[in-house]
Order: structure tokens, then C-alpha cells, then sequence
């Protein structure tokens, strides 16, 4: 009888202990986030800052070039105003204005995060900047030179919607070879998605462009 007793106790001790391991064992897992290897699930916010702001050197020659490129195309479709004769070349340029100027903050926004220099007025210029790697050469592809530049400005009417409309497509057709590059080599997520939507949009508008021409 007394070792029936004493049996008994033991293996209520015995089951009183397990229990309260068990309890133990879950409070370590509730502290650990759910995660059964007892470490936090709750994202790091600053591996996940780092990984939105990754980038490589063809992203900043994409953002560098794209404002140059884009400030021409501003530069041409604000002469429209005044020089066009065909309302189809007037909204085309308002539109240009309207997605392009916004471009380049978001353009030189990314350059200010990643610390480097964004293009000036003197760059616009030329087309190009120090550091800055074009395979065309000195410029960009698209990019039109100080002559063209001159030519339409001094031309109005239909002589000037023609002009404009060559030379845009060409701008354009630069433009989409750039954002080509940027989605095949760029690493960051924003401006790749951006060259998406330039070769989206341009494409788009260089078929209308034609049209306006006159061209199949």
C-alpha cells in the first residue's frame, strides 16, 4: 500500500514537471514572434530600406542620361506652342510636357538618395556629362545637336510640325533604346519599372507621330 502511494506521487510529481516545461517552451516560442527557431517574423525595416534603395551604376547613368534626354524633349515640345500649325502636334507636346517634367524629379530624386550628382543646364547642352557612359559616343542616342535645335526653333507652320515630328521620333526611338538598356542591366526595382513605362508610352507616341506624318 505504501509503495502504491508513493508511485503515485512520483508520477504526479513526474507529470507536473512535463507540464511545466511545456508552458516554459511556449513562452519562449510567443517571445520569438510565432517563429519556431524563436526569432522575430517582423521584417527588419532597415534591411528592407536598403533593399528598395539597391542600385548599380547602369541605374545612375539611366537617371543621369533620362533627364538630359527628357529636358531636350521638354525643350522641343514647348516651342510647339507657338510654332505648330496642327492641333495633333500641340497635344501631342502638351502631353510630353505633362509626363516628362514630372520624370525628372522623380529622376533626380533618385540621384540625391544615392548621392550622386544630378545633370545641370550646362549638360544639357552637350547631351552628356562627365562620368556618365554612352556607347553611342559623346551623346545620346536620340539626342538631337545645337544646330537642330536652332533650325526648329527659327521654323513655324507646317514646316515646323514636319520638323518636329522627324525629329521626336528620332528623340524617342533614344529614349526607348535607353530604357531598353535600363530594364535588361538596371538592378533598381523603381527605375526599371520606369523604363517599362517610357518604352510603353513612347512607342505608343512615335506610332502616332507617324501617323500625323503621313507614314504607314
Amino acid at each position: 500500500m505504501h509503495n502504491t502511494r508513493t508511485l503515485t506521487h512520483r508520477a504526479a510529481l513526474t507529470a507536473a514537471a512535463v507540464t511545466a516545461a511545456l508552458v516554459l517552451a511556449a513562452c519562449g516560442n510567443d517571445s520569438g514572434g510565432g517563429d519556431p527557431g524563436g526569432h522575430s517574423s517582423v521584417p527588419s525595416s532597415t534591411s528592407a530600406d536598403a533593399a528598395a534603395g539597391a542600385h548599380n551604376a547602369q541605374d545612375v547613368s539611366f537617371a543621369q542620361g533620362m533627364i538630359l534626354h527628357h529636358r531636350q524633349a521638354l525643350e522641343m515640345a514647348e516651342l510647339a506652342a507657338d510654332r505648330a500649325s496642327s492641333a495633333g502636334v500641340k497635344g501631342l507636346a502638351s502631353r510630353i510636357e505633362k509626363a516628362q517634367g514630372p520624370e525628372i524629379k522623380t529622376l533626380g530624386g533618385w540621384l540625391t538618395s544615392w548621392g550622386e550628382d544630378a545633370p545641370t543646364s550646362s549638360d544639357s547642352t552637350t547631351g552628356s556629362m562627365p562620368g556618365m557612359d554612352h556607347s553611342a559616343g559623346s551623346g545620346m542616342p536620340g539626342m538631337m545637336d545645337g544646330s537642330d535645335m536652332d533650325e526648329l526653333g527659327k521654323a513655324s507652320g507646317t514646316d515646323f510640325d514636319t520638323m518636329f515630328l522627324t525629329m521626336m521620333i528620332d528623340h524617342h526611338e533614344g529614349a526607348v533604346a535607353m530604357a531598353t538598356t535600363e530594364k535588361s542591366k538596371g538592378v533598381h526595382g523603381p527605375a526599371t519599372s520606369l523604363a517599362d513605362d517610357i518604352i510603353t508610352a513612347q512607342t505608343a507616341e512615335i506610332a502616332e507621330m507617324n501617323k500625323l506624318l503621313g507614314r504607314s
